[in-house]
């Protein structure tokens, strides 16, 4: 047996992906139809049914897949590179910035629609599951509960990537700098 995908399943799953992207860079996921997704991605409704349970789900599938990546990347280069604690902490959040930007579009929909609060809270859980395992390395961690720290964290960030993505005229830069600005003495 092999461990290789069967092509037509990797076909469908980058159709489905690529559909989901496009449709909710126009409007919110929540009032996109799987009938819709599906003619889009030009596949059937047991298809989806198959991989799926709603837009939304195949939605934060793509966008944490792409996640998953940045921080594959980031233990790559903190493990090869020489970075004080403020150069990673810029590079870290430059590249879930950079992430933020490739769907930008996405990100603004579905943060301005209340129905689609699920994408919100997919970053804050990302954010969270990266400080906590960020303060369980940490040297001298911080005390008091973790898990009401990284919620605090990690709220305040997805905040900042709401706020940056609702005003045109702040850079990413600007994005990066508030971040650190506001980062926990720990962080660093």
């Amino acid at each position: 047996m092999t461990d290789r995908p069967d092509p037509r399943m990797v076909r469908t799953d980058r159709a489905l992906a690529d559909a989901v992207l496009r449709l909710a860079g126009q409007r919110a996921v929540s009032r996109i139809s799987v009938a819709e997704l599906t003619e889009a991605a030009g596949v059937t409704r047991p298809t989806f049914y198959n991989r799926y349970r709603s837009p939304l789900e195949l939605l934060l599938t793509v966008l944490d897949a792409d996640l998953a990546e940045v921080y594959e990347r980031e233990e790559k280069w903190r493990a090869a590179e020489r970075l004080t604690a403020d150069e990673a902490l810029r590079r870290a959040t430059g590249e879930i910035v950079d992430h933020v930007s490739r769907f930008a579009d996405v990100y603004r929909q579905t943060l301005a629609d209340p129905a689609d609060r699920g994408v919100y809270e997919a970053l804050v859980r990302h954010f969270t599951e990266y400080s906590l395992a960020f303060m369980a390395v940490t040297p001298d961690p911080p005390a008091g509960d973790r898990e009401l720290m990284a919620q605090f964290v990690s709220h305040g960030f997805a905040g900042a990537i709401k706020a940056w993505l609702s005003d045109g005229k702040l850079s990413k830069q600007d994005l990066v700098d508030a971040v650190v600005a506001c980062a926990p003495p720990w962080w660093r």
